[in-house]
């Protein structure tokens, strides 16, 4: 019965409108392992069945799943609007360490990243170099860009 209860709590806040992009992720991400766990096959599949529920197309629940892996430092500003989802989806694939060293760049400079700085700093990532200063450099190299124009 509890179960059964929570997935209509779950469908109801997922299509609730003004739903924030945090609450989404957790939403489609608790939503998409439920459904893993009782045995749906293949990934795709699974998430074009969760957003089928709520209007959204797979690849779009995908998008939500992956900001789930977001700090929520992060994912705040993803909810503010200061960090576009797109950029925030990029940014989910850095270690949780990455994360911290990037959120305190961000602080102390409030520059945000660009879709592009965030393509190059998930790609650093994955070659296993990403460190605090190549984040400055990356995100700094576009603030000058700006300054100089």
């Amino acid at each position: 019965m509890e179960t059964r209860q929570g997935a209509v709590v779950l469908a109801y806040n997922i299509q609730r409108e003004n739903l924030l992009p945090s609450e989404k992720a957790h939403a489609y991400k608790m939503k998409y392992d439920a459904m893993k766990h009782q045995g749906s096959k293949g990934e795709k599949y699974t998430a074009d069945m969760v957003g089928e529920a709520a209007g959204d197309s797979g690849r779009t629940v995908q998008r939500y799943i992956r900001l789930a892996a977001l700090s929520d430092a992060l994912l705040e500003y993803v909810d503010n609007n200061k960090i576009p989802m797109i950029v925030g989806e990029k940014l989910s694939y850095l270690k949780p360490e990455e994360q911290e060293w990037l959120l305190e760049v961000i602080i102390n400079s409030s520059i945000f990243p660009t879709k592009q700085q965030a393509e190059q700093l998930k790609e650093c990532s994955a070659n296993g170099k990403l460190n605090q200063s190549y984040i400055y450099a990356v995100l700094f190299k576009k603030e000058k860009t700006v300054r100089s124009m």
